[in-house]
């Protein structure tokens, strides 16, 4: 399986790709919820153009360096937003869906803690990996061959404070 590399000017890229298809769709949502971190960018970007509330449901399942390790699906105790209530349809964002597990479980989650009714949850990726469980319903690039994306953040993992100060001075 061949790495997939990603500039910053292609991962922009695909973000616009992703909220064209999404007007396309003609679907009405009121909220955007991403998941941190790899869909905060993501989430950033489609609610700036939708003029939508961002919520952040903050997830972990990846440990280690390089490569990294699938561990135990870890959620945050409550969604981070600015609104009063969490809207009925919901545009569920990430950067990528790998297993599924956590796009489904994030799907049960909203439902089984919000405090408002969810009446519709969609998601949206930018690549979606043929390994994967769930089928988001929008998706940029459908990767047959399930390879490990290289996102232009990725050296910022691998750095630290002294190394930037290091860097930009």
């Amino acid at each position: 399986m061949p790495d997939l590399y990603i500039s910053w000017s292609d991962y922009h890229r695909k973000i616009e790709q992703l909220a064209a298809q999404v007007y396309q769709s003609d679907w009405k949502f009121n909220q955007i919820v991403c998941l941190a971190r790899g869909g905060l960018r993501v989430g950033d970007i489609l609610s700036r153009i939708y003029k939508q509330p961002l919520a952040i449901l903050a997830t972990s399942s990846y440990s280690g360096s390089g490569k990294q390790q699938r561990g135990n699906l870890i959620f945050s105790r409550h969604l981070t937003m600015t609104s009063e209530n969490l809207g009925s349809r919901i545009l569920l964002v990430d950067d990528l869906v790998d297993s599924g597990i956590t796009l489904e479980q994030s799907i049960f989650w909203l439902k089984e803690y919000s405090d408002s009714p969810v009446e519709e949850i969609r998601t949206a990726v930018i690549w979606y990996k043929a390994c994967s469980a769930i089928q988001p319903d929008y998706y940029v690039d459908y990767l047959a061959n399930n390879p490990w994306i290289h996102q232009p953040f990725e050296p910022y993992e691998l750095m630290n404070p002294e190394d930037l100060v290091a860097k930009v001075s």
